[in-house]
């Protein structure tokens, strides 16, 4: 008996529509994340982009449990002396709320090339209106 292995070839691509709106981020981003990975379809191969693209819109209605809205901070560093940035939630949301939501997913994926080839398959939007209506997109329950 031999293991199926999939081919990029022989991936066939869905596109899938999720709403944002009162949804909890860290339960919809390991949602985003398992099918941009193609973790739920029966030919999940870990070494091949399996996964389907994901449209997640309404990103500024996302919310947060608990305390994590007046204490949440995003960090980041150039590298370079006094090249330190921090920026709460609070002013994120306001200025980049989609920023949120990839945030999120990036840091569910793989850190390898594999996962730079994932993470473009996400697209988010601050609004309800999305340019990828010609794909057909399913919702995702």
């Amino acid at each position: 008996m031999k293991t199926f292995m999939a081919r990029k070839e022989d991936v066939r691509r869905k596109w899938y529509i999720i709403d944002a709106d009162n949804k909890v981020l860290g339960r919809l981003a390991t949602k985003v994340a398992d099918t941009l990975r193609g973790k739920k379809k029966p030919d999940f191969t870990p070494h091949v982009d399996t996964g389907d693209f994901v449209i997640v819109v309404n990103a500024e209605k996302i919310r947060l449990t608990g305390n994590k809205a007046a204490s949440k901070v995003y960090q980041s560093h150039s590298g370079y002396p006094g090249g330190f940035k921090e920026e709460k939630y609070s002013h994120m949301l306001a200025k980049h709320p989609e920023r949120i939501i990839e945030y999120a997913v990036k840091g569910m994926i793989p850190k390898t090339k594999l996962g730079d080839k994932i993470i473009k398959k996400l697209k988010v939007y601050k609004g309800p209106e999305h340019p990828h209506k010609v794909q057909n997109p399913e919702v995702l329950k």
